[in-house]
C-alpha cells in the first residue's frame, strides 16, 4: 500500500497566527502545506487595497511568513500551495521570486489565474441594479489548474480564489494521478480540505466543549493524510496544543454549508456519506465519502462599495435599564431629523444583575449601528448627535466610543456563470500557460436536497428535565453572504435518536424567535448525528454591510445551545 499524502494547513484566514507556517514546518513531515487567506470579506479588502495601489491586492502577511519559512520549506522538502495571491496572484509569485533570490533559495513558483472577471464584469452581467459596477469579480476556481502546476514540478503553487477545500484536492489529484471524473476520490478530498481549511477549528478552536480540549499550549494546526482513493486520517503533529476527535472534525465539516450536497467546482460532495471513526489518539478516519459531478455553473463572488457605516454604544449601568434604553434611543431618533440614516439597528446587550457587587455587574451596553449611502448622515453628524446627550441624558451616561466618521462598507453577493465562459489558467514555474478545460461535458446538475419532514412529537417518552440545549449537543455557526447556517451535532445515538425529531424548523425558530422573520431550510446528516439549519438573510447583505453585532453568525450556535428545552432524563 502506497504512504499517504501528509498536507497540513497553516492558515485559516487573513490574520490567523503568523507563527504557524514555521510550527507546522517544524512540527513534523509534511508533503505539502496549504494556506487559505481568502473570504467574501477578505476580497473586499483586498480590493479596497488595490484601489489605491494597482499592485498590491495579495496578501502581505504570506510574503512576510514565507521571508521567514521559504528556506526550512525547501531544505525539507514541502510543496506549498496558498490562495494569498488574492487579486493579483502573478504580482505575489513575482514577489516570491525576488524573496527566492535574494535568500539565495532555489524554489520553482507556479500560479493560477483567471479567476478575476473584473474586466469582464459587463459582459458577462455582473452588475448589480442598485450598487452598479462590482469592486470585485472572483470565480470560485477547482484544483486543477494547482493540478498543472505541481505536475509540471512547482514548489510553491500561489492561486486567486479557488474554492478553500481545492488547495488540499489539488495536491491529491496531482500526487495520485486522478481523473477529473474519479468523483468519489475527489469528493473524499474535498471532505478532507473542508476539515483543514479553517486551520485550528478543527483541532479545538471554537469547539462547543472547549472546556474538555487540552488548551495549555497553542492549538496545532490540522494535517490530513491522504490515501490513493480520497480516504484520509485528520490529525495533527505530536505534542503541539488541541485534540483532533470525530466532534471536533464534525464541528468543522457542519461550518457554513448548506444541504447534503456540497457543490464545488471539482466535484459535488455528498456530506451525508461521510463515515467518521477514531483512528488512534488525535487520528479520525474519514471514508465512505461519495461524490457526484460538478454543477454547469461556477459561483462568483461579487464585492460591491454600499455606501457608509457608523456605530456608537451606551453605558447602562443600575436600575431602570430598559427605561433608559428607551430614553437614549427616543433622543438620538428626535436628533436624526429627517436626515435619518437608511438603516438604523439598535441592540441592547447584557443586563444588570441584582445587587451588583461590581459595577461591571451593574452594567448593560445599547449599541446603535447605522449605513446610508452618504457618508456625511452617519459621520459626525451621527455621532455627534449621539455624545450631545452627555449632560442631557440618562442618569449615569457615558459611552465606549468616541465620536468618529465611521468608514466604508461593502455589499457581498454571490453570482454564477456558465462554467466555460471562465478562462482557469496554470501558469507554471517555466512561464507556460496551459488553459484548464471546464467540467466534462456531460455532467449534470445534481438533483437538489429533499427538505426534512420530521414527525412533531417528542420521542422516547419518559421524565424529562428542564436544562441547556447544550448540555446534550453542541453547535457551530457561520456566514455565508448575507445567510447564516447553524450545524447542531449530538454526542450518542440515544441523543441523537432525540435530537431528530425534536428539532424541526418550528421549534428551532421558537429558540430563536429573530430567525422568524426569515426563511429557514433543515437538512439532516445522520452519519454526522447532525441536522443543519440555514437562514436565509438573516445577516442582511454580508459581514461588511450587516448591522448585527454578530455580523458573522459566529455565536448564533452557542445563543442556541443555551436555551432552555425539556431533555429527556434518559439521554442526559
Amino acid at each position: 500500500m502506497s504512504q499517504p499524502l501528509r498536507v497540513g494547513n497553516a492558515s485559516g484566514f487573513y490574520g490567523d497566527r503568523f507563527s504557524a507556517v514555521r510550527e507546522m514546518l517544524e512540527g513534523g513531515p509534511l508533503d505539502v502545506l496549504t494556506g487559505d487567506y481568502l473570504a467574501e470579506l477578505t476580497m473586499l479588502i483586498l480590493g479596497r487595497g488595490r484601489m489605491k495601489d494597482p499592485d498590491a491586492g495579495y496578501a502581505a502577511t504570506f510574503l512576510r511568513q514565507m521571508e521567514e519559512s521559504l528556506g526550512l520549506a525547501a531544505a525539507r522538502g514541502t510543496k506549498i500551495v496558498t490562495n494569498a495571491g488574492g487579486l493579483n496572484p502573478s504580482g505575489l509569485a513575482d514577489r516570491l521570486r525576488e524573496l527566492a533570490s535574494r535568500l539565495g533559495i532555489d524554489v520553482r513558483i507556479a500560479h493560477v489565474e483567471g479567476d478575476d472577471l473584473l474586466e469582464r464584469a459587463d459582459e458577462l452581467g455582473l452588475a448589480d441594479e442598485r450598487y452598479g459596477r462590482p469592486l470585485t469579480a472572483n470565480a470560485y476556481l477547482g484544483a486543477w489548474g494547482i493540478v498543472e502546476c505541481l505536475r509540471a514540478g512547482a514548489d510553491v503553487v500561489v492561486t486567486g480564489r479557488v474554492t478553500d477545500a481545492s488547495l488540499v484536492v489539488g495536491p491529491a489529484a496531482a500526487h495520485f494521478g486522478w481523473a477529473r471524473d474519479d468523483w468519489d476520490a475527489l469528493a473524499g478530498a474535498t471532505a478532507a480540505g473542508h476539515v483543514l481549511e479553517c486551520g485550528a477549528q478543527a483541532t479545538g478552536g471554537n469547539y462547543a466543549f472547549f472546556q474538555e480540549i487540552y488548551n495549555v499550549k497553542a492549538l496545532g494546526f490540522p494535517i490530513a493524510e491522504i490515501h490513493p482513493d480520497g480516504t484520509s486520517v485528520i490529525t495533527k503533529h505530536a505534542g503541539s496544543g488541541g485534540a483532533v476527535t470525530a466532534e471536533t472534525v464534525t464541528a468543522q465539516l457542519l461550518y457554513e454549508i448548506g444541504g447534503p450536497s456540497y457543490a464545488g467546482p471539482d466535484v459535488t460532495t455528498r456530506f451525508d456519506t461521510i463515515d467518521l471513526a477514531p483512528d488512534g489518539p488525535d487520528r479520525v478516519r474519514i471514508s465512505g465519502v461519495r461524490g457526484v459531478p460538478p454543477p454547469p455553473a461556477t459561483k462568483v463572488c461579487l464585492n460591491h462599495l454600499g455606501g457608509h457605516r457608523n456605530e456608537m454604544t451606551f453605558v447602562l449601568t443600575g436600575l431602570d435599564i430598559e427605561a433608559k434604553a428607551d430614553f437614549a434611543k427616543a433622543r438620538l431618533e428626535a436628533a436624526f431629523g429627517d436626515a435619518r440614516p437608511a438603516r438604523v439597528e439598535w441592540t441592547l446587550i447584557g443586563a444588570a444583575k441584582p445587587d451588583p457587587a461590581t459595577q461591571g455587574e451593574a452594567t448593560a451596553l445599547l449599541r446603535c449601528a447605522v449605513l446610508d449611502p452618504d457618508p456625511e448622515t452617519v459621520g459626525r453628524a451621527f455621532s455627534g448627535a449621539a455624545v450631545e446627550l452627555a449632560l442631557a441624558g440618562y442618569p449615569g451616561f457615558t459611552m465606549t466610543t468616541p465620536p468618529g466618521k465611521g468608514g466604508p462598507y461593502g455589499v457581498y453577493t454571490p453570482a454564477f456563470v456558465p462554467n466555460g465562459v471562465v478562462e482557469h489558467v496554470a501558469v507554471t514555474h517555466e512561464g507556460k500557460r496551459i488553459p484548464i478545460p471546464p467540467a466534462p461535458a456531460e455532467t449534470g446538475e445534481p438533483k437538489p436536497d429533499r427538505q426534512d419532514i420530521v414527525p412533531q412529537e417528542n420521542a422516547g417518552g419518559g421524565p424529562t428535565v428542564r436544562a441547556p440545549l447544550g448540555r446534550v449537543v453542541g453547535a457551530r455557526s457561520g456566514d455565508k453572504g448575507g445567510d447564516a447556517n447553524i450545524g447542531v451535532w449530538a454526542r450518542t445515538d440515544a441523543q441523537w435518536r432525540w435530537l431528530e425529531p425534536f428539532l424541526t424548523i418550528e421549534r428551532f425558530q421558537e429558540l430563536l424567535p429573530e430567525t422568524r422573520e426569515h426563511t429557514v431550510r433543515r437538512h439532516t446528516l445522520p452519519n454526522l448525528r447532525a441536522v443543519n439549519f440555514v437562514v436565509e438573510g438573516l445577516l442582511q447583505e454580508g459581514v461588511s454591510a450587516s448591522t448585527r453585532f454578530d455580523p458573522q453568525g459566529k455565536a448564533l450556535g452557542e445563543w442556541l445551545r443555551s436555551r432552555l428545552v425539556d431533555i429527556p432524563e434518559a439521554v442526559l
